[in-house]
């Protein structure tokens, strides 16, 4: 089973990142960060997601996101699938903080089940198709809509959505160009998707 250890996201001050990263969320080895050196406009392609397990700890890590400098995209709010909210990071990077649960089982904690990349694409099939061929394993999939990869339990798991309705969930316009300012830390080796999106060796990467 291919497993992704972490994502490095590309960003203009590196200091500043770490900051917000550790103040919001807590995280440390899932993510990553170096210095930019391609421009970027508009939607990135992408979000990351915190999975936790009740409406209070989203709540927690959407407020505690806002209080370390993120802008609200969607408001932390109950829907029909859970709750959840969506924030935009000071460096730019779009994240989403859900759980499927809509009542609280206990006190609110600082705890996530997991860390979700959710790469936007033009052809869900085709991108599959490619990750299998990588040597992915597919763990779900709805036709040309969505597609889900297995991953280890401590590892960063992978989705594909349509570029477009993965905008719409974020609460942003699909348009944008340049860089991703993100790049997946992996090991499959490194490689490019038909997206764009860049795959490097975890020995290799070069972090901050």
């Amino acid at each position: 089973m291919a497993n992704i250890a972490s994502v490095t996201l590309e960003v203009d001050d590196t200091t500043a990142a770490r900051h917000f990263y550790s103040t919001a969320f807590g995280l440390d080895s899932q993510v990553r960060l170096r210095t930019a050196q391609e421009p970027t406009t508009g939607f990135r392609g992408f979000t990351l997601s915190l999975l936790v397990s009740q409406p209070a700890d989203a709540k927690g890590f959407f407020d505690a996101a806002l209080d370390a400098g993120a802008t609200a995209l969607k408001p932390a709010e109950k829907s029909m699938w859970g709750y959840g909210g969506v924030v935009r990071a000071p460096d730019g990077t779009i994240w989403q903080i859900a759980t499927s649960s809509k009542k609280d089982t206990g006190p609110a904690t600082r705890e996530f089940d997991d860390i979700v990349l959710l790469l936007g694409v033009a052809d869900v099939a085709a991108t599959k198709r490619f990750y299998v061929e990588q040597g992915m394993a597919v763990a779900r999939s709805f036709g040309r809509a969505y597609a889900e990869f297995e991953s280890g339990d401590d590892a960063v798991k992978l989705s594909l959505y349509r570029r477009k309705a993965l905008a719409k969930v974020a609460g942003v316009p699909a348009e944008g160009s340049g860089s991703h300012r993100i790049v997946v830390n992996g090991d499959l080796g490194p490689f490019t998707d038909p997206d764009g999106f860049a795959w490097e060796s975890v020995s290799s990467s070069a972090l901050t």
